[in-house]
């Protein structure tokens, strides 16, 4: 089976479990999309107004942002995979409750494996805190950590979610900054990944 079709089962699975939370009040279910290669995988939180009726995660004014953003790197959203933590519209667009979010998370968890990316930028604190689980992402941001997850190594680098940078000049400029460092960290992550593996083989 290949990634998509992995990917395919695995959004009809969570379209068809009933005991996923926040299920009642939203249009659909909005599961990740972009390139299931890709290097680098964003997650953010949980679907807004827009997410809830097209079905697709950042698509409103923080997705136009990430959008616009990514480009400054010389990216396009196909070139990512961009996804959230929770995927049904809190009500009012509240914030995702800790239960919420460890609902959701064996599929995520499952989504990201298929993906395995080189990079994960988390977009506001609820994704940090799935890797960085105690950091304040005003103290962290833009800075990437080496986390072992399911016994893999990957680079995780915290961000502000596009919608706080949307609401304050400084956080703004600070996001886009972070972004900048981007492909750097890509580049460092993928020279360390060679060299593990150049260890190994040189194990065996």
């Amino acid at each position: 089976m290949d990634k998509v079709e992995e990917l395919q089962k695995l959004k009809k699975e969570m379209e068809e479990d009933k005991s996923l939370p926040l299920r009642e009040g939203a249009t659909q279910l909005v599961f990740g999309e972009g390139n299931p290669d890709a290097e680098i995988y964003c997650a953010g939180e949980a679907p807004g107004y827009h997410e809830d009726q097209q079905g697709r995660p950042f698509v409103g004014q923080a997705g136009q942002l990430l959008n616009r953003t990514l480009g400054t790197i010389g990216l396009k959203r196909e070139d990512v995979y961009i996804s959230n933590v929770v995927r049904f519209r809190p009500p009012s667009n509240r914030d995702p409750q800790p239960t919420e979010i460890a609902a959701f998370q064996p599929y995520v968890d499952r989504e990201i494996k298929i993906i395995d990316p080189k990079v994960i930028v988390t977009l506001g604190r609820f994704s940090m805190n799935k890797f960085l689980p105690g950091e304040m992402i005003s103290r962290v941001h833009g800075r990437p950590r080496k986390v072992t997850w399911h016994g893999c190594g990957v680079t995780i680098v915290p961000m502000y979610h596009p919608a706080a940078a949307l609401r304050s000049p400084q956080v703004m400029q600070e996001f886009q900054e972070d972004f900048k460092k981007l492909p750097q960290i890509l580049d460092e992550a993928k020279k360390e990944e060679r060299e593990e593996k150049r260890e190994q083989m040189n194990l065996l």
